[in-house]
């Protein structure tokens, strides 16, 4: 597609549009794209793939070189900083757009702010972030608030010198007395555990490297339960208990998981009573567990796993409560005592419904509180585990999202809820189960001159190709024309039955206030319209994640939201293959793409057993073994579907360290898309040289590669300031 903007002679044209509402003007001014700049050139070296009797020619296979420390990896560094040097040089009439829109971003932030405190053991913890600084403090006050702070840890002071700094897993010891926590300071989601004496507070010279930074104490302070990274693969393969003061290398492995299709992980239940090595793969799972009182032990199967029945297990009133699917498509609860633990003695809770999908639940000593989702929308359901009465809990939002918060007290009858929409802050609630009353703890606050009632929510339904209704989820500011004129940003996910619900965010009022709307598509692949809805949009019926998101674009352009000229689209990592194959399908439908660590290499990467997470996904996309699977995925592939024709205005960004997509993918496809495009729209490739999958750490350096992504939208949009 030939975009508008780009027809337009090199001068700037203002132009004066109609208004967002009745106090702010819209500028328009054309872009002024540097001229005579030449785009990097990527080296071809064909490399043959062989499969099923059919021979793939990939031009730029050698981009791979990097983490092989082959002897092209220089080159691979070299060729991905010219790619940056090109966007910024092209982008670099937006450069005091993308300072006023981190500087309104920034100043939207509450930088000295404090988290709701959770209760747990006797203790309030919470965290605090303090002025000019990116990181948290994480604190604690004993049995009252009104106790003296003791700070545990000061993330703002560990992570100084560092580009990336991530800390998580934060586990205290049934004593109060230790803490163990991950590290990662690379961004591949590597991270090393460490142990902190809390009276004392000295770091042991414990180091516990390549984890999932998941430390679980068992019940005697001195032993932890972690997940072990493959450190090639990054797979989690095994569970490994380390004692305190000893070496790591001594660790004893008490689990291995030899089915490379599952993930696996370890927690303790809400009564502290048992520790679980949950393994799970798309379609199956099987938990082990053992006594947290007796941590030499060896685990034991709690139910061995069947095909295609997922089950996860937590414990309290001397029982174990489990969500499952068997039988029960849209999962059911069910329970059983301790001493039999098999399918024949779990007992139903909570019934299977198909039009409800029962997402987790939260255990209280009396009560149990369910997260569900009905049509499209997240709702909470309290039963009394007394009697058996229960609940909903009411929101009156046409889009919003209702989850269960944190809960780690067992002994209460109040249950935290966060609440959030398109327009409605971050909501931190507290919810009397007995006297049903609703308790506002904490809303974010954004500062500046915001104010909720400014803002429209609407939920379309669009149908899709087969008759199926797509839900969307639409926010604006007042006074937004429906005349098809104005830009709209369209984003979705589609996959890993991850429900994209209606969130708000500060960050994009600086959309909203320069008259776009925003909507969300529910496409199938997510979750949230039930399981159902999840298994329609993968494996081999992956492409209705695809249409559905193009049947969307058109709704939405037929009942003038928008137009081509003013339709813009973003997605992230599976999210960024579709919009790769939606590039593919249809270009014309979209005015500039931003596809963010983009997962467009699918043949590829799924043949590749030794790339990080391959094996985990078979069961989402198939295994490229098998020709049927093979075929179809190369039917979608967007690496593999690029073709000779016009293309719209794209921005492809990566990290050299994500361990999701590995960087190779997006720049082997903006290398093959430079020499097939047969339009004259721009085409960038940017890297962070520092970052992985979810890009900078912090909460300022990520308003920069967002100020950087609005301005490339507003730019196409010709809006300027």
């Amino acid at each position: 597609m030939q975009t508008k903007i780009f027809l337009l002679p090199l001068t700037v044209i203002a132009i004066v549009v109609l208004s967002c509402n009745n106090k702010t003007q819209v500028k328009k001014t054309s872009y002024n794209w540097p001229v005579n700049i030449t785009p990097p050139v990527c080296e071809i070296k064909p490399t043959l793939l062989t499969a099923h009797g059919e021979v793939r020619t990939d031009n730029y296979y050698w981009l791979n070189d990097y983490f092989k420390k082959g002897a092209d990896s220089n080159k691979v560094v070299d060729y991905l900083k010219a790619e940056n040097t090109y966007y910024d040089t092209m982008m670099s009439g937006t450069k005091v757009l993308q300072e006023k829109l981190y500087a309104e971003m920034k100043a939207r932030i509450k930088e000295k702010d404090e988290s709701v405190p959770s209760f747990k053991h006797g203790y309030f913890y919470y965290t605090r972030q303090v002025d000019g600084k990116d990181y948290f403090v994480y604190c604690r006050k004993k049995a009252t608030l009104a106790a003296a702070e003791e700070v545990l840890l000061d993330v703002n002071a560990m992570a100084e010198g560092h580009n990336y700094f991530s800390a998580r897993g934060f586990s205290v010891s049934m004593d109060n007395k230790l803490m163990a926590y991950g590290i990662d300071m690379l961004s591949r989601r590597q991270y090393t555990i460490y142990i902190k004496n809390l009276e004392t507070g000295e770091t042991y010279s414990d180091e516990v490297t390549d984890t999932e930074g998941d430390p679980v104490w068992a019940n005697d302070n001195e032993t932890i339960f972690y997940t072990a990274k493959n450190p090639v693969t990054l797979l989690s393969e095994k569970i490994k208990k380390h004692i305190l003061g000893t070496t790591a290398t001594l660790d004893k492995l008490v689990y291995q998981e030899n089915d490379l299709s599952n993930y696996i992980g370890v927690s303790k239940t809400k009564s502290d009573k048992y520790i679980l090595i949950t393994s799970e793969a798309t379609l199956s799972s099987e938990v082990k567990w053992i006594d947290a009182n007796k941590a030499n032990d060896a685990f034991a199967i709690f139910q061995p796993r069947i095909k295609e029945v997922l089950y996860e297990v937590d414990h309290a009133n001397d029982k174990f409560y489990i969500r499952t699917n068997l039988h029960a498509k849209n999962f059911k609860i069910v329970t059983c005592g301790e001493e039999k633990k098999d399918t024949v003695n779990w007992k139903n809770l909570v019934a299977h419904n198909d039009s409800i999908l029962i997402q987790g639940f939260e255990l209280f000593k009396n009560f149990l509180a369910v997260s569900e989702r009905k049509n499209g929308l997240t709702q909470l359901h309290v039963i009394n585990l007394q009697n058996n009465d229960s609940h909903y809990l009411a929101f009156d939002e046409p889009a919003y999202t209702a989850s269960i918060g944190a809960n780690p007290d067992y002994n209460t009858d109040v249950v935290r809820f966060n609440y959030t929409s398109l327009s409605t802050p971050n909501s931190v609630y507290d919810y009397n189960m007995v006297t049903k009353e609703k308790k506002l703890q904490k809303q974010q606050e954004v500062l500046g001159d915001f104010k909720i009632n400014d803002y429209v929510t609407e939920r379309l339904f669009a149908t899709a190709k087969d008759g199926t209704k797509v839900p969307i989820a639409v926010v604006y500011k007042k006074g937004f024309n429906k005349d098809g004129n104005a830009p709209m940003l369209l984003n979705a996910y589609g996959s890993y039955g991850i429900s994209s619900d209606a969130s708000f965010s500060s960050v994009r009022l600086s959309l909203l206030n320069r008259g776009f709307a925003f909507a969300i598509a529910n496409i199938r692949g997510g979750e949230e319209m039930g399981r159902y809805w999840y298994e329609e949009g993968k494996m081999m019926k992956k492409k209705n994640t695809f249409t559905d998101f193009i049947d969307c674009a058109e709704y939405l352009i037929a009942n003038k939201y928008t137009s081509p000229q003013h339709l813009y689209i973003n997605g992230g990592s599976a999210g960024g293959l579709l919009m790769g194959a939606v590039v593919n399908m249809r270009p014309d439908l979209w005015n500039g793409v931003i596809a963010a660590v983009p997962f467009v290499d699918v043949v590829t990467t799924m043949s590749d057993a030794s790339i990080p997470l391959t094996t985990n996904e078979y069961d989402e996309w198939g295994n490229p073994a098998n020709k049927e699977s093979y075929n179809y995925m190369k039917s979608y592939s967007p690496y593999d579907n690029v073709e000779r024709k016009a293309y719209p205005t794209m921005l492809v960004t990566t990290g050299l360290h994500d361990s999701q997509v590995q960087y190779f993918e997006p720049a082997k496809w903006v290398a093959k898309l430079r020499t097939m495009k047969t339009d004259s729209n721009k085409l960038f490739l940017y890297t962070n040289m520092e970052a992985g999958h979810g890009g900078a750490s912090g909460r300022f350096k990520p308003l920069k590669d967002k100020a950087r992504e609005y301005a490339f939208f507003l730019a196409l949009e010709g809006i300027m300031e």
